[in-house]
């Protein structure tokens, strides 16, 4: 039923997988399913809700995201790896680099990685404003914090013209407000096929970056 469910997903977002990519999104959510019993990964249990609530959310910004070409990638907050599993299945050129501050998430993080043989993936441990990394082009975060917070935290870690990622639910206009002016974003309505609720990602550029941070940040229609 999931690998029907998976088709479907991919189908609608017309989003290309090879047969090993479509098997490791299975793997992963069986793998999500397996080690929640114990760790507490996500409050859904079910695989089905899971795959809808998850693994489908997060296959969503993948058109844009690929738009964007990045060649290296940060996932804060990872916990159980969304949306940073699934962008290093669906992108193998792509190093993602996965962070936590809890180490039972770390581990799991790690025991996907190596069970998946996922090379473009490493995991780091640690809080991420102690972290000292080479740049990123792209910083995501799904349910880590708000915006400005996510932009204090991690400003450090983006490249001159990188850009950060944050998936939200209904557009989140307080958190918007609060940003300052050294922060150009955008958002973009992300559909999820088969799930009836708004999601969107915050696209958001340094300003230093020159001009470019005026430009269009996403591809497709904002709200």
């Amino acid at each position: 039923m999931n690998a029907a469910r998976l088709d479907a997903v991919l189908d609608a977002l017309q989003l290309h997988a090879e047969p090993q990519q479509r098997q490791r999104l299975l793997d992963y959510l069986d793998l999500l399913q397996r080690w929640n019993r114990v760790y507490n990964l996500t409050a859904v249990r079910d695989p089905a809700h899971m795959l809808d609530l998850h693994l489908a959310d997060c296959l969503a910004l993948l058109p844009p995201l690929r738009a964007r070409a990045p060649g290296r990638v940060l996932d804060v907050g990872s916990g159980g790896g969304l949306p940073g599993l699934v962008i290093a299945i669906a992108m193998p050129d792509v190093a993602v680099v996965l962070n936590d501050a809890v180490r039972k998430k770390c581990a799991f993080l790690q025991q996907v990685a190596g069970t998946l043989q996922l090379r473009n993936v490493t995991v780091v441990h640690g809080r991420v404003e102690d972290l000292r990394l080479p740049a990123f082009d792209c910083i995501t975060s799904r349910a880590f914090s708000d915006l400005a917070t996510l932009v204090r935290l991690t400003r450090h870690l983006i490249a001159p013209q990188g850009c950060w990622a944050a998936m939200k639910g209904a557009r989140p206009d307080a958190e918007l407000g609060a940003l300052d002016d050294s922060v150009h974003a955008e958002v973009q309505a992300l559909t999820v096929p088969g799930l009836d609720a708004r999601r969107c990602v915050v696209w958001m550029l340094p300003q230093h970056s020159n001009s470019q941070s005026r430009q269009p940040l996403a591809t497709g229609q904002p709200l």
